[in-house]
C-alpha cells in the first residue's frame, strides 16, 4: 500500500489558528503531510524588508512542533520547491483559496490541487498591524 503525501507551502512567519485549521485539514487528506517554508530571503522578497518576524529555523522548529506536520523543507526558489515536491512524489497540494485563479506551483507535478477556504479574521499581516 502506497503512502499519500499531501503538501501545503507558505511563509508561516507568525502562527495563528488559521494555520493550524489548514495543517490539520490538510492531514487528514492522506498519511504524511509535508509543509514548506519559504527561506528568510524569498520571504523578504515577497513581504518587504521588514519580515520575516521569525528567522526561518526558528519558524521550522516551530512547525515541526505541530502534531499534523511529518516534516518541513525550507526552500529558496519555486524551482527548488519543484524539486522537493518531485523527490517526496507530493500527491496533492493544498493551498489556500485565495490562488482558485492563480497558477499553482508545482501543479503540473502533483496529481490534484485543493483549495483551501481561508479562515475569516486570521492573517499574519494583520496580526502584525497591532
Amino acid at each position: 500500500m502506497s503512502t499519500k503525501k499531501i503538501w501545503t507551502n507558505g511563509c508561516y512567519d507568525i502562527l495563528h489558528v488559521g494555520h493550524i485549521a489548514l495543517f490539520e485539514y490538510a492531514k487528514s487528506l492522506g498519511d504524511q503531510l509535508i509543509v514548506g517554508i519559504d527561506s528568510d530571503k524569498r520571504v523578504k522578497e515577497l513581504k518587504g524588508k521588514d519580515r520575516p518576524f521569525n528567522c526561518e529555523t526558528d519558524r521550522k522548529k516551530m512547525l515541526e512542533s505541530i502534531k499534523y506536520i511529518d516534516q518541513v523543507f525550507i526552500f529558496e526558489t519555486q524551482e527548488e520547491m519543484c524539486d522537493i515536491l518531485r523527490y517526496n512524489s507530493i500527491d496533492i497540494i493544498v493551498i489556500g483559496d485565495e490562488y482558485k485563479h492563480r497558477q499553482v506551483t508545482g501543479s503540473n507535478i502533483v496529481k490534484e490541487v485543493i483549495y483551501f477556504p481561508k479562515i475569516t479574521g486570521y492573517s499574519t499581516t494583520s496580526i502584525l498591524d497591532k
